[in-house]
């Protein structure tokens, strides 16, 4: 199979690049490097033994946002599928800077839908959010539960995937899935893959990484006051290998069946299991050996409680289920954190 990976020099786009690679199948990557720069998609290339730029694996630098720089190259390299990562992806940041949340999430997924038509490729995956359900869907969430996105990136996530819908409807040759992530964490078990945020990670994990190696002096638990069992937030954490894992099983799924059997789905990704904050502050402790001081704030605006994924859709349909659990997520993130630390070939 070609696949055209949208935004696969980032942190979820080059562990799905790596799986597609040791797959079998040929990526060509369209990504602006705004965010993420060449290292991700090098690094890849370098963990399945291929060279970037060969036959197996292509890049095109360019924003999604202007198609006259891409669309023709893309057209000619005749993708069979396509999977779309390239999007901005923070809700507090959407609050400050809606409209680029839209000209990018949902403009931007239009155009690379529209490619793909021309392309005559019959599958594109979509990477959506269990934002969409915003904060008063019932646990385990289901694909059933209504949308009710709170803030400009879950509306922008929301919206492309009307997009994508009404695409199919107009050219029902292209298959598209959606798929709602829950919080991807962890590393390439190379240790030489990783998230790697720019300032303050905004994201538990990475900063609770960065306070077991010494970067931070403590972490700050935002409520321990929820009705959950200890008191603080639950999450549904899935490794980013798993995540990855998730779309070559779909890919090859959708591909394998007609379009009109493929048609328009929807599927959660995530292990439809809650992990609490201090639950995953331990998991480190034990793990790495190192302590993770923290103290505890109040609330965040717009947090909940509880967050976990009904994932039987995507086990009945396409018989995938995650397999690593929360002690393989440390393991890789510490792996990958510390080769960082000691100069293995950082970015």
């Amino acid at each position: 199979m070609r696949a055209l990976v949208t935004g696969g020099a980032g942190y979820l786009g080059s562990h799905t690049v790596t799986t597609l690679l040791d797959a079998g199948h040929d990526v060509l990557v369209l990504d602006s490097l705004a965010g993420a720069g060449r290292a991700g998609l090098e690094r890849a290339a370098e963990v399945c033994g291929v060279e970037l730029g060969d036959a197996r694996l292509r890049l095109v630098v360019a924003d999604i946002r202007r198609p006259e720089d891409w669309a023709d190259e893309v057209v000619a390299w005749a993708p069979d599928a396509v999977v779309h990562f390239a999007g901005l992806k923070s809700p507090t940041e959407s609050m400050a800077s809606p409209a680029e949340y839209y000209s990018v999430n949902v403009g931007g997924t239009a155009y690379v839908a529209e490619a793909a038509v021309r392309a005559g490729a019959r599958t594109l995956l979509f990477s959506s959010s269990a934002t969409v359900y915003g904060d008063r869907a019932p646990v385990p969430v289901a694909e059933s539960a209504p949308i009710d996105p709170v803030s400009p990136y879950g509306r922008s996530k929301a919206m492309a995937e009307q997009v994508l819908t009404d695409v199919h409807a107009a050219s029902p040759e292209l298959s598209v899935a959606s798929l709602r992530y829950f919080n991807p964490v962890g590393a390439h078990p190379s240790g030489r893959m990783g998230e790697d945020p720019q300032g303050t990670p905004a994201n538990l994990m990475p900063f609770v990484s960065r306070v077991a190696s010494g970067a931070y002096p403590e972490l700050t638990v935002f409520g321990a006051d929820f009705a959950t069992r200890d008191g603080s937030a639950v999450r549904d954490f899935i490794h980013v290998m798993d995540l990855a894992e998730a779309h070559v099983a779909a890919l090859e799924w959708m591909a394998a069946r007609p379009s009109e059997e493929a048609g328009v789905r929807v599927w959660n990704i995530g292990r439809g299991e809650g992990v609490t904050v201090f639950e995953m502050v331990r998991a480190f402790e034990e793990v790495t050996g190192r302590p993770v001081p923290f103290t505890v704030g109040g609330r965040r605006a717009g947090d909940i409680a509880e967050s976990c994924a009904d994932v039987g859709a995507v086990a009945r349909d396409v018989g995938w289920r995650a397999r690593r659990d929360v002690r393989e997520m440390v393991r890789d993130l510490w792996a990958w954190q510390q080769a960082e630390q000691e100069g293995h070939g950082g970015p």
